[in-house]
């Protein structure tokens, strides 16, 4: 898993630049560490059976990983090899998703997020990253190690500062015990 405050995510390309394909016929998985204002490559998984066009991705270790897709010539399942490569992943992005697939991604602990249309990958990580700085869903919150309750902000205390220099307002957040609002308090200067 990744350290906190920060969400290891899987983008499924044909182009290796864009979110633009089905989960389920993506040539590729491309892997991104994104935290609150900054994002890392770390892989990209191809899948056999099909031109996955002339980009090579590198990896840190400067080689990238294959995966067979039986599948494609068996005309069988083509998701479980990709929920397989995804698993170690909070989230991913993907331009279609099937019911069949977003089960097995739920069970597999990981939030699909289903875009209408295509996306460069990096507005996808800045909106992952505007969403992480504002008022993050529980389900980002849960993905970048935060818990669920007043101490999140705690743990983000290094980058409470916006661009501008200004000091960010705690945000008000339900207690889920009491089910009542309060202020989490900022920390000493």
């Amino acid at each position: 898993m990744s350290k906190p405050g920060h969400v290891k995510i899987a983008l499924t390309s044909n182009s290796l630049t864009k979110v633009d394909c089905a989960f389920a016929l993506a040539k590729q998985i491309v892997f991104y560490d994104v935290s609150y204002s900054s994002s890392e490559f770390i892989d990209v998984v191809r899948f056999s059976g099909g031109d996955a066009g002339e980009h090579k991705g590198s990896a840190k270790n400067g080689g990238t990983c294959w995966m067979e897709d039986e599948a494609l010539n068996a005309g069988g399942d083509r998701i479980t090899p990709r929920v397989e490569a995804v698993k170690d992943c909070h989230v991913v992005f993907t331009k279609g998703l099937s019911d069949v697939a977003a089960v097995k991604l739920r069970d597999a602990d990981v939030f699909p997020v289903k875009m209408e249309a295509g996306r460069d990958i990096d507005e996808v990580i800045a909106y992952l990253q505007r969403m992480m700085n504002g008022r993050p869903p529980l389900w980002l919150r849960k993905a970048m190690g935060g818990p669920r309750n007043s101490d999140y902000l705690l743990d983000k205390d290094s980058e409470d500062v916006s661009e501008d220099g200004a000091v960010r307002e705690p945000i008000a957040i339900e207690n889920v015990q009491s089910n009542e609002a309060h202020q989490v308090p900022s920390s000493p200067a």
